[in-house]
């Protein structure tokens, strides 16, 4: 029997290697970048068309290669980074598989163009599928450049199954950032169908965060520091108050090399404590620093996956260091009971010394010297002199009257009260009550039925445990579950404004200004027309922030936010292509975010309301996430409970 085992060719591995390495175009990015850092380079451009579907192109000034390296990098497992498997425990380069270029080579056209600087001349290759097309010497400035066109053209179901532009462009966005992030020292500029998206000088952390970010990102950073012998953390987290709902500004880099640590995560969780709300997701930039021997980095070929030797000890110290921060900049709230706020001393007091106030005293004032006209004693009612026998004075004689008032000013003689009834008949009764006089503070009440025709109603919903809401019917009962039944509600009055009606707005008095990233803002712009039709009113977008100057009716203006948060997060994967799919989510989204919440207490009249406005509902009997709204129980299952 002839043997059946044979190796593969160059080209046919390389594409299956590919298939782990290359999943997108954001692949291809992040595998260039990581590259062009790796060169040393201290300037690196990102150039992308169509989401990098048709061309992702990154340009470094960094060390450049030889003739032989520019020909041998295109090899599988050829790599400058490590010599031998010892030099897997001290990596401080990004990249050390040498896959990377072979990978891509195989499944797109590529060019590169390279050049060392002592050189005078460059070498430009063209590779087509593994292929070499040609190699020239050509006149190039310093650094390597790597163009990669068409992607996955010799492998049509890989290229079918990318998504739209818009995930791809999230994808390599999100690249970009991580890689733009780790390294502040290096300028980054990114270029996406001829528009420049990101221009970010060298500078430092804080600076790099919020050129990535937003302008408005400053002022929601706390610093977090901290050096002990095992790690060292630097970085930022975020205030309570400026939580989100998605977990998009969440960076974890060790050794300045991007990860994803579940574990990690959670001590950062653990740290905020009490000071979220439910749901909500702090954003963080943590920069760690460890021992290259204490890590393993080969777990995936993306590298996201790093093993750290002490686990637990990472746990406690970036736990308590970020708890520490937030505490150092009051942040969290004091436990001091005794503390009386109103006592602390303000800042810009803290270092001024106390003044003796000065007291200004007019020896010559004698509240007793005043003309003797503008006083007089306090009369009775009647206007005579003092009377015996009534009460006692402060003096010892005695007076008639009310009250005793001592010294006061002299008051103009008003007309007795007995004058406001001058030229009534007091003797005829029905004369008075026939009289034309109206008083305003009398209270004037009506009805449209007699007080015989009232039926006192009798309450006919009950709210259980701030959660369901239980209404008879003539077979026994129905339970509601509030928060989806007003999900269902919400649900069509969106669908039904964005589909047939004209949705009315409310306009503000003070526009809103909402701050967002740059793929935000991106994502926001392709959902202005679909959000309009809702109600709201947009003002001009800026590069990072949009201005709302009216909301739908429904809507309170504190919610805004987190509406459009939530639709964010909602959308993060992209937007439906057709206009049916995109209408749908933004009203499932905005359903779930303005739905009453289950802990939420309803009046009687809420309940009726939310009861009948479910039943009148198309379809009542599930919310817009596919579950039940209600159920309904017989007086025979109720029997059957108490046959037992």
């Amino acid at each position: 029997m002839s043997s059946i085992i044979q190796l593969l060719p160059d080209h046919v591995a390389n594409q299956i290697a590919a298939g782990e390495v290359v999943q997108r175009p954001a692949s291809v990015v992040k595998e260039l970048l990581e590259n062009a850092v790796d060169a040393k380079a201290t300037d690196i451009k990102l150039i992308i068309k169509d989401a990098g579907k048709s061309l992702v192109q990154v340009i470094d000034n960094g060390i450049g290669m030889t003739v032989t390296d520019a020909r041998l990098c295109f090899a599988r497992h050829a790599t400058s980074k490590i010599r031998q498997a010892e030099d897997l425990f001290s990596l401080g380069t990004k990249g050390f598989r040498g896959e990377a270029l072979a990978s891509i080579a195989a499944i797109a056209h590529m060019e590169m163009k390279t050049k060392q600087d002592q050189d005078e001349l460059g070498t430009h290759i063209v590779i087509e599928g593994s292929k070499f097309v040609s190699q020239e010497v050509a006149v190039l400035p310093k650094g390597t450049s790597f163009a990669v066109k068409n992607l996955f053209f010799n492998i049509p179901a890989r290229r079918n199954f990318l998504k739209s532009d818009t995930v791809e462009f999230r994808h390599v966005m999100d690249e970009f950032q991580r890689v733009a992030l780790a390294h502040p020292n290096i300028h980054f500029s990114f270029y996406h169908n001829g528009s420049e998206l990101y221009n970010l000088p060298a500078a430092g952390y804080r600076q790099r965060i919020v050129g990535i970010m937003s302008g408005k990102t400053n002022e929601k950073l706390v610093p977090v520091s901290e050096e002990t012998d095992i790690i060292s953390i630097q970085g930022f987290v975020c205030k309570p108050e400026f939580a989100k709902k998605n977990r998009g500004e969440q960076f974890f880099f060790v050794n300045d090399r991007f990860i994803k640590s579940g574990y990690l995560h959670h001590a950062v969780m653990a740290a905020y404590d009490g000071l979220l709300k439910d749901g909500s997701q702090p954003s963080y930039f943590l920069y760690l620093q460890v021992p290259p021997n204490t890590i393993d980095i080969n777990i995936h070929p993306t590298k996201t996956e790093i093993k750290f030797d002490d686990e637990s000890a990472l746990y406690a110290i970036l736990r308590a260091s970020i708890k520490h921060s937030l505490g150092q900049f009051n942040v969290a709230p004091v436990l001091d009971f005794d503390r009386d706020a109103n006592l602390d001393t303000p800042y810009h007091y803290k270092d001024m010394e106390a003044e003796t106030p000065t007291i200004q005293v007019d020896g010559t004032f004698n509240p007793f010297t005043d003309d003797k006209t503008n006083q007089h004693y306090a009369k009775s009612s009647s206007g005579n002199s003092y009377s015996s026998g009534s009460s006692s004075s402060p003096s010892g004689s005695s007076y008639s009257g009310s009250s005793y008032s001592g010294y006061s000013k002299r008051v103009e003689p008003t007309a007795s009260w007995e004058s406001l009834y001058v030229g009534l008949d007091t003797e005829n009764p029905e004369a008075i009550e026939s009289s034309p006089f109206t008083f305003e503070n009398e209270e004037v009440t009506s009805s449209l039925f007699n007080d015989d025709e009232i039926e006192q109603s009798t309450q006919k919903t009950y709210q259980i445990h701030k959660k369901y809401i239980v209404s008879p019917i003539k077979s026994g009962m129905v339970i509601v579950d509030q928060q989806r039944a007003h999900q269902r509600i919400l649900y069509e009055q969106f669908l039904l404004n964005m589909t047939v009606n004209q949705a009315s707005s409310q306009q503000l008095l003070f526009p809103l200004d909402l701050f967002y990233s740059a793929t935000e803002m991106k994502l926001i712009e392709e959902l202005k027309p679909s959000l309009e039709t809702t109600g709201f009113v947009f003002d001009e977008s800026k590069t990072d922030h949009i201005v709302v100057s009216g909301i739908p009716v429904n809507i309170t203006e504190s919610e805004v936010s987190l509406v459009i948060e939530q639709l964010l997060s909602d959308l993060q994967d992209g937007i439906p292509a057709s206009s049916y799919s995109q209408n749908d989510t933004i009203a499932k989204s905005m359903a779930k975010s303005l739905a009453v919440k289950t802990g939420s207490y309803l009046t009687e009249k809420e309940q009726d309301n939310l009861v009948n406005g479910l039943f009148a509902c198309k379809d009542p009997n599930i919310s817009p996430f596919q579950k039940p709204t209600f159920i309904t129980m017989r007086v025979e299952d109720i029997d059957k409970k108490f046959a037992l």
